[in-house]
């Protein structure tokens, strides 16, 4: 005979591509689980009240949206989820969360490694190692130095604090001017970011891509940043201009760029940008080290038990906004 408990037991639909989750024993035991790939998800989806979009950047759900009647929460193992919303499912009631803060600290590092890669002139010094050459050269000190971090959300302040501990200035842009804080030294309008990025040293992308942030970082922005910066991108490739960057890098308007994401992701293979100098590309992987899709599933595994005694989730995304607003 079937339970109360067990029939009010969350109906889970994971939308997977090739490997399947960690932590499925656990959503197993809180819900009923429902396996589908791409192809299956409409019927999947029939009935069920939760889809786990383990399959980050799938754009099935828009595609069997006419399938998803029954469904009140959507949860994805990204943080960044503008290629995933949509006017349906915008305008719905569905409850959308994210993945935000999972992977921060992780990009964080990895934007201050790009940091002491360019600052200690690594890329060079790799090169001439290949070349057996011992050739001694100057570096720069980051004591002192000056950031200016795109995005002040939770991977934002991660970078902040870090960047604070070996000395370098930071300072944020938002949507919006306010006073600065314990992480930031003041806090800028993005929209002012040709007015002040000739202020820093580098210029770090942390935000989310929306209809806003898109091309953010212009022609206009990277001619008005100093000769000697560094422009960094840990966000989402489309916050720049590609051609205008490769312009700037080519014609010494800037010093160097440290990009673990571009527009188009990946460059083509004869992109001019693979082979500068003074350009580190990495592809898309700031936020992956050891473990991190077992932390990603931990992050649902604990708002499924908040969804099934209906208490208030974690990383609800503002949909209008595209992102998980902060104050």
């Amino acid at each position: 005979m079937t339970t109360v408990a067990e029939r009010t037991r969350p109906v889970v639909a994971v939308l997977y591509r090739e490997a399947l989750p960690p932590r499925l024993a656990e959503i197993e035991e809180i819900s009923e689980v429902r396996l589908t790939k791409a192809d299956g998800l409409a019927t999947a989806l029939d009935g069920a009240n939760v889809l786990y979009q383990w399959h980050s950047f799938s754009p099935a759900l828009r595609q069997n949206w006419d399938a998803a009647a029954s469904l009140q929460w959507v949860h994805v193992s990204a943080a960044g989820v503008s290629q995933l919303l949509f006017d349906d499912l915008i305008g719905s009631d569905i409850i959308y969360t994210n993945s935000r803060g999972v992977l921060s600290r992780a990009i964080a590092e990895f934007a201050l490694g790009f940091v002491l890669n360019m600052a200690k002139d690594a890329q060079n010094s790799f090169r001439l190692q290949r070349q057996h050459r011992w050739q001694h050269r100057v570096t720069r000190k980051l004591r002192g130095q000056t950031a200016l971090v795109v995005g002040t959300g939770s991977i934002g302040r991660e970078i902040a604090r870090l960047f604070h501990a070996v000395g370098i200035k930071v300072s944020g842009a938002a949507r919006s001017s306010r006073p600065g804080d314990d992480d930031f030294a003041q806090i800028h309008s993005s929209r002012d970011l040709a007015r002040m990025v000739h202020d820093y040293d580098y210029v770090v992308l942390a935000a989310p891509l929306t209809n806003q942030t898109r091309g953010l970082v212009s022609g206009e922005v990277l001619s008005a940043m100093k000769a000697s910066a560094c422009l960094i991108n840990v966000g989402r490739g489309e916050l720049v201009h590609t051609g205008a960057l490769t312009e700037a890098l080519e014609s010494g308007s800037i010093a160097g760029a440290a990009l673990d994401v571009v527009d188009p992701e990946p460059l083509p293979d004869e992109h001019p940008l693979w082979s500068m100098d003074n350009v580190i590309i990495t592809p898309h992987m700031s936020g992956d080290t050891d473990n991190y899709l077992d932390d990603l599933s931990k992050l649902f595994v604990d708002n499924l038990k908040r969804f099934r005694d209906r208490e208030p989730l974690h990383n609800v995304v503002d949909k209008a906004l595209g992102f998980v607003p902060t104050t």
